[in-house]
């Protein structure tokens, strides 16, 4: 078969790799017929989460039911599923309660408590390193798919693939930062970054009835779209302190009601941001994180979405103290809400595939990610097909 293969920082190519197999009775084998390129993606193709060996790329992906291992039982060959990118055993402690980002049994040789930068992490995720899982992902023209008693969504026949595509990570990670916020209606929400994850967690704070909704982001191109979208307002990010002053100017100087970080630890960063991290041997930058924090009113909650892999210095837990700060942070919980998500989408209450500004074909994939990595030809979210090739 034809799949996005990463072999380097930098170097994604479309090759020929083996078929996959059923593996475990509870597996099955899909058809890809949509995926996308993620924003986590990009941390692998620049080198920011460490990977030595090829991997198949992609963990938003959906499809056709191919084959079925002996226990799957609720599935059919030929139905239309969409996968979780978390993977997930379903039975065990976290599992079972709502944690299956932290599923104790699908990442045997890599899990543990501690949550450490290169040992003890959480559960499998589909084609992110193999400190996650090593499961090869679905930019491929087949995949295959663990634990399908508990994980893959059947698709009604009147959905598009696009519709309901981005219900694998993007539409569930950025519902949950607003989720998180525990909003009742009538806040006011601050989204630091307009890209795929950006604009999920703008369209979630209109389903939970936020009353003002602004957007941040350092490209025109973005805020526009968002914003034609959605009706947001937006800042463009000149600075922090000037970003902040913004959001307080509208908030009456309180602050944001809730501010999401969907940026995570490579925001756009100029020489002292870069001499800063060399310095205190950090990756990236926590300069959005901090952003958000101050951004947020007393009392209120940042929600992290975009990802933070290693520890920081000079980390304002003071600040964090003084102004009684709810921080929640980490992966999506998207089995538990995947099903409520799809409805809203049937229902007519969210529109998912409006994002979209490039369609490739597999073959099509380098360009995919250098164009996204750099922002380029206005680009906000890629989906490839794995049959053009």
């Amino acid at each position: 078969m034809k799949a996005a293969v990463f072999h380097a920082p930098g170097k994604i190519t479309c090759d020929t790799v083996d078929d996959p197999v059923i593996q475990d009775s509870n597996d099955i084998i899909l058809k890809v017929t949509s995926t996308a390129i993620c924003g986590s993606d990009l941390h692998m193709y620049s080198g920011g989460l460490p990977q030595v060996r090829p991997m198949v790329m992609g963990h938003e992906f959906m499809g056709i039911v191919e084959e079925l291992g002996k226990g799957i039982t609720h599935l059919n060959i030929g139905d239309r599923v969409v996968v979780p990118f978390p993977v997930a055993c379903g039975g065990c402690f976290f599992c079972q309660h709502d944690l299956p980002g932290a599923c104790e049994n699908s990442n045997p040789e890599h899990y543990g408590p501690e949550g450490g930068i290169l040992t003890e992490k959480g559960g499998g995720l589909f084609g992110y390193t193999d400190l996650y899982g090593g499961y090869d992902g679905g930019q491929a023209q087949y995949v295959r798919v663990p634990y399908a008693h508990f994980g893959p969504r059947k698709v009604a026949d009147n959905l598009t693939d696009e519709q309901v595509l981005f219900l694998t990570d993007i539409f569930p990670t950025g519902y949950t930062g607003v989720m998180w916020g525990e909003l009742k209606g009538g806040e006011t929400v601050a989204v630091f970054g307009a890209g795929p994850v950006g604009s999920m967690s703008v369209k979630s704070a209109i389903l939970h009835n936020a009353k003002k909704v602004i957007v941040i982001d350092t490209l025109q191109y973005r805020l526009d779209q968002i914003k034609r979208l959605t009706g947001c307002e937006t800042i463009l990010w000149e600075n922090a302190q000037n970003t902040i002053e913004q959001i307080r100017d509208m908030t009456d100087g309180r602050g944001a009601d809730l501010c999401i970080d969907a940026v995570g630890f490579e925001p756009e960063r100029d020489l002292l941001d870069r001499a800063k991290a060399i310095l205190n041997f950090e990756k990236g930058s926590i300069k959005v994180l901090e952003a958000c924090m101050s951004a947020v009113r007393r009392g209120g909650t940042v929600s992290i979405l975009g990802v933070y892999p290693v520890n920081y210095d000079n980390f304002k837990l003071g600040q964090i103290f003084d102004k009684g700060i709810i921080l929640k942070a980490g992966q999506a919980p998207v089995h538990p809400i995947i099903d409520k998500l799809m409805k809203h989408v049937e229902h007519g209450e969210v529109k998912l595939d409006d994002i979209i500004t490039h369609r490739l074909g597999l073959d099509e994939v380098a360009k995919g990610y250098e164009i996204f990595d750099k922002k380029e030809d206005g680009c906000v979210k890629v989906v490839l097909d794995p049959w053009k090739v």
